[in-house]
């Protein structure tokens, strides 16, 4: 696949995310948690992509911190995203594209801790409904599978598209979530193609029922893609709950942290032995390949780089055209302070 070929349009990135670190209270001496108890939206957390989430929930990190979290899984990352803006959610554990996206829009909110370093999107077509797939123009009129639209996975396939000159408008994304329905979609062929996560992407390749044509899932396809290191998962929310709410935050930071860390030095049967039976999708071997071929991307200290900010703002402005760089102050979209302090902590 040809890599992109962005340019940077005169953006100006005023101070740059070197100044990520702004307006960020310093903790309290006590470290009081603030809300000890609160609210967690997730889009798909069966998904490789959130666990480092999966990890630090089973094995009670967030607990060890003093914090009582309620996990809500939505279809995907917009819905989980509407669910902070109306109220229902208190953090997001979600893609760090829709700071910038919200941004656009004139409403703050804020990473504090990183997940993934790799988005883990792979875009497929499908064997059976297009057999003799040539090209991107072939998807022209046809039926997409993302997670929710307006996800990551949605976003990952406008900007495939994109660049081969297909508008959003030409394909009709349809919603399959991140698990079995997923599979069910594309097998039933409800759906033409599907950007979507592992384990669903891999076990769909190996079983022959997609033809792989955008791969996120490691270092160098993400590379090869957005052109740059491109952050995914996060933990996000409103800037002024990070502000109001500086103890809690580093404790949700913590947790994540220590999850990263322990992800490090697991094995297989350590990961099979963690996460919930049924995020294997009745096939455990499948989803042990799905973890090899995504172990890369997962992040190792919970840090944010700003190169990674800048590859975000260059692809989301490629596609969309709310999101103008010299608008976008990317040292509001995300803040390394949490992370670092976490990071010093756990030594990860």
């Amino acid at each position: 696949m040809t890599p992109p070929r962005f340019t940077r349009r005169h953006f100006t990135l005023a101070a740059g995310a070197a100044a990520a670190t702004l307006a960020v209270p310093a903790l309290g001496a006590e470290g009081r948690i603030e809300k000890p108890k609160l609210s967690l939206a997730v889009g798909g957390k069966a998904a490789f992509y959130y666990l480092p989430l999966t990890i630090s929930e089973q094995l009670g990190y967030f607990k060890a911190e003093g914090l009582d979290v309620e996990i809500s899984d939505f279809a995907g990352g917009a819905k989980s995203l509407q669910a902070l803006v109306g109220g229902s959610a208190d953090v997001v554990s979600g893609a760090y594209e829709h700071t910038i996206n919200m941004q656009s829009k004139n409403q703050f909110i804020q990473s504090f801790v990183l997940m993934g370093r790799a988005p883990q999107i792979a875009m497929g077509v499908s064997t059976k409904a297009l057999p003799h797939y040539k090209s991107l123009a072939d998807l022209r009129g046809k039926k997409i599978g993302v997670s929710a639209p307006g996800s990551s996975t949605n976003m990952v396939a406008n900007l495939v598209l994109t660049r081969a000159g297909i508008k959003s408008g030409d394909v009709s994304y349809v919603g399959v979530g991140t698990a079995a329905g997923a599979l069910t979609a594309l097998r039933s062929g409800q759906i033409d193609a599907m950007s979507n996560t592992d384990p669903v992407m891999t076990m769909l390749e190996q079983r022959g029922d997609v033809k792989i044509i955008s791969d996120t899932r490691t270092l160098k396809g993400t590379q090869e893609v957005f052109g740059g290191p491109m952050p995914a998962a996060c933990l996000y929310t409103n800037a002024d709950f990070v502000k109001q709410n500086p103890n809690t935050c580093q404790a949700l930071a913590n947790a994540i942290v220590r999850g990263l860390k322990w992800l490090q030095t697991a094995g297989p049967s350590d990961i099979i032995k963690t996460v919930p039976e049924a995020y294997l999708l009745g096939d455990r071997a499948l989803y042990l390949a799905s973890f090899n071929k995504v172990r890369e991307a997962i992040a190792l200290d919970g840090m944010l780089p700003d190169e990674g900010a800048r590859t975000a703002l260059r692809a989301l402005s490629s596609f969309e055209p709310s999101v103008k760089p010299e608008k976008i102050d990317l040292a509001r979209t995300y803040t390394n302070e949490f992370a670092r302090r976490a990071k010093d902590k756990f030594k990860a």
